[in-house]
């Protein structure tokens, strides 16, 4: 029998030992690394997310202005419907027609037609005191001439001519803007290097038609060259239009930007349900100060206008209808993420989260065996429902987030349409899983 040898070190190039047993020093060391490793695996996390959370957040109301503007300014149709209820506002119409009317009163050279009445009054050898009554009337004819005035155009800008023209003369214009800011050249304006040209083919080809038409023949051999008018240089179109693709840029990928950023804030932090609740407050506090700078903003934009050039009601009706998408925009992200906040938040182990939990699966629960005495069968698909509750009520949310991605323009009505769509299908997902066919001694979901 051969004696046991003594154990000795382990050779470092051979095997390891199966039979190498761990002290609980050994285990206890392993224990502690392992627990500082997480911790710092953890914190760095935590600092990658917060730093993205942080980017994020101070970006969101840039990005929703920048995309704002973007939409207004680059986009004709969007911006003729920001300006069009103006035509329709009370005060704006209010204070064309005053405009108007003073312009036309102005024009109205009253004191003359005086002065020829009471010459010819004095010509005819009337007494003094109808010369100096025909005089006199210089006031009441200038308030009558005022009042027709008044009554002729409050008609005409009250009707319905008035806003086609209005809309439409915002189309062209706002049209001509945006293809001398971007140098399309495809519309009556265009931008050549630091001149803004106006461009008169259609026009030229026009004349040389009726002229043909009424007989001019000569009129066919109008050249086709100055098609275009000169309206004024200016110095600074190319650093506007350097705004403008900046512009561009800004309005499209900024949001995105800010949206990546959250979503890696999420992704990255140790917890995610947790990161994404103060995310989405996040986001909401931030709407909420955007709806507060609008506020300010209003009310140093109705104090630097003189009411001289625009009566106070109607610098406000026109500040209002310009911001409205803007501040549309802002309640709807601000609605957004308070629900985000609170559907995360129920699912946490808080206990009013716990107790909501609880008393939605009581009644599903207690709504199973009504519906199956009422003869309410689901089958295979009721089991299928109740063996994956988590991935149906996932779906139903994520097909409300992408409806609502997907909706062009938001309001706050839409959202509530879609959350209150998106509870009333997880309500008919779990009453058809609670009506599922049980096996027996098996509770309910």
């Amino acid at each position: 029998m051969k004696p046991a040898s003594a154990a000795g070190p382990p050779d470092p190039g051979g095997p390891a030992d199966p039979h190498y047993v761990v002290t609980a020093e050994e285990r206890a060391e392993y224990e502690r690394l392992r627990r500082h490793a997480a911790v710092r695996h953890r914190r760095t996390r935590l600092a990658g997310s917060s730093a993205l959370l942080l980017a994020a957040l101070l970006l969101a109301p840039a990005a929703v202005v920048a995309a704002w503007i973007q939409d207004t300014v680059s986009d004709t149709d969007r911006y003729v419907e920001t300006v069009a209820p103006l035509a329709s506002d009370p005060a704006v119409q209010e204070a064309v027609v005053n405009r108007l009317t003073d312009r036309v009163v102005e024009n109205v050279d009253v004191g003359a037609v005086t002065d020829s009445l009471a010459g010819a009054l004095q010509d005819a050898g009337a007494p003094p005191r109808a010369v100096e009554g025909a005089e006199s009337l210089e006031v009441p004819l200038r308030d009558a001439v005022r009042a027709a005035v008044d009554r002729t155009v409050s008609r005409v800008i009250a009707g319905d001519e008035f806003r086609q023209v209005w809309e439409e003369a915002n189309r062209r214009s706002h049209a001509a803007v945006v293809t001398m800011l971007t140098g399309a050249g495809t519309g009556a304006v265009r931008a050549e290097g630091g001149t803004v040209e106006l461009q008169l083919g259609e026009v030229v080809d026009r004349v040389r038609e009726q002229l043909v038409d009424a007989g001019f023949e000569k009129a066919a051999a109008l050249p086709d060259t100055d098609r275009t008018v000169t309206l004024f240089q200016a110095e600074e179109l190319g650093r506007a239009q350097d705004a403008m693709r900046v512009l561009d840029v800004l309005g499209t990928w900024l949001p995105v930007l800010t949206v990546v950023l959250a979503a890696l804030a999420v992704w990255t932090a140790p917890a995610h349900r947790v990161m994404l609740t103060v995310t989405a407050t996040g986001t909401g506090v931030m709407m909420a100060v955007l709806l507060v700078a609008l506020a300010v903003v209003r009310r140093v934009y109705l104090d630097s206008v003189p009411p001289t050039a625009l009566p106070p009601d109607a610098a406000a009706a026109v500040y209002d209808t310009f911001v409205r998408f803007l501040r549309d925009s802002t309640r709807t992200l601000l609605v957004v993420s308070v629900i985000t906040a609170l559907v995360a938040y129920l699912y946490g182990p808080g206990r009013p989260a716990r107790a909501v939990r609880t008393a939605a699966r009581r009644g599903t629960a207690a709504a199973g065996p009504v519906l199956r005495r009422a003869g309410v069968r689901t089958g295979s698909t009721g089991r299928l429902l109740a063996d994956h509750q988590a991935w149906t009520t996932g779906g139903a949310f994520a097909a409300g987030a992408l409806v609502l991605l997907l909706w062009n323009h938001p309001t706050v009505g839409a959202v509530a349409l879609v959350v209150g769509v998106v509870l009333a299908v997880l309500a008919v997902l779990a009453l058809l899983a609670a009506a599922a066919p049980r096996a027996p001694g098996e509770a309910g979901p």
